[in-house]
């Protein structure tokens, strides 16, 4: 299927003139669209083999080559992010539409009410990268403090000059860490600063006392007061109406100037330009991000 995908890419006179695309593919398992293999917001190709066991992938790049026969073929759609929009006139198109599925655990990208109006589920991975995502939080938090990229960067581009000030780090261990946000990955995140003999700080919607015993932490009512003690902020919500932009500009000169910034939610939690002024302005020491808006830093 892989190989085939590959080869509709080329004029259709190839394969012997009228012949369509929906002729030239394997109907009998489920077909699912997807945006492409390989390529950003795609299947991986490494992955391919497995899935194609179990279904027939269709690019969208052919769906679109051949929409009239295949769009009654497709069960299900599958997306990463927003690479491949699933908006009102896709869904007309696809009669026999089962489910969209999901690579990922946020599904702000998508208009779920619209998708459930046409009888369509959708589906994401809930779980999956918990730990994976708790990880990455604490990397970013090590990295930062210690400036390792800085570090690297500064030892391929000077030759055994001294380092600057500049390149000192601070400390984590003993440092105080802010959790905005205790659900499943707040809470695996504060499990690994405990080694790091971190005091654990963390504001949440609903105070989870359980989770509170396990790993020492206290509990902040209003969100003002961790900023005001936290040497590290690490936020870790779901974006929503009422988390977009949690932290702007007045959040982040509530924070010590000595205090980082780490944020492994989505990126519109954050206003981008408050922060990129806080970090001009010497607001706030460093950031460290995960995601940002649409729009790269510069």
């Amino acid at each position: 299927m892989f190989h085939l995908i590959n080869r509709l890419k080329t004029p259709l006179l190839s394969f012997g003139g009228t012949r369509t695309i929906c002729q030239l593919i394997n109907m009998e398992k489920p077909c699912i669209l997807a945006t492409t293999f390989g390529a950003h917001g795609g299947i991986y190709k490494c992955f391919a083999p497995v899935v194609e066991k179990h279904f027939t992938i269709i690019p969208y790049e052919t769906f679109l080559l051949d929409q009239k026969n295949l769009s009654e073929q497709i069960n299900a759609v599958f997306v990463w992010s927003s690479a491949l929009k699933v908006d009102r006139d896709l869904m007309q198109s696809l009669p026999n539409l089962k489910v969209v599925v999901n690579g990922g655990v946020g599904v702000d990208h998508l208009d779920i009410p619209m998708i459930n109006s046409f009888g369509v589920k959708v589906c994401n991975t809930p779980h999956v990268v918990d730990n994976a995502t708790a990880d990455l939080g604490m990397g970013l938090m090590l990295a930062s403090a210690r400036k390792i990229v800085e570090g690297h960067h500064y030892s391929l581009t000077h030759n055994n000059e001294d380092l600057p000030e500049s390149s000192m780090g601070v400390d984590v261990s003993g440092a105080t860490l802010g959790i905005i946000g205790m659900g499943r990955i707040g809470y695996k995140v504060a499990r690994r600063a405990q080694p790091f003999d971190m005091k654990i700080l963390y504001h949440n919607r609903n105070r989870r006392k359980e989770e509170e015993r396990a790993v020492g932490a206290m509990y902040c009512a209003n969100m003002e007061d961790l900023l005001q003690q936290s040497d590290f902020v690490m936020v870790v919500v779901n974006l929503s109406p009422a988390t977009q932009k949690l932290i702007g500009a007045k959040e982040l000169a509530m924070m010590k100037p000595t205090s980082t910034l780490i944020n492994i939610s989505r990126g519109l939690v954050v206003d981008q330009d408050a922060l990129v002024e806080a970090l001009q302005k010497k607001v706030i020491r460093a950031a460290a991000l995960d995601a940002d808006t649409l729009n790269p830093y510069q």
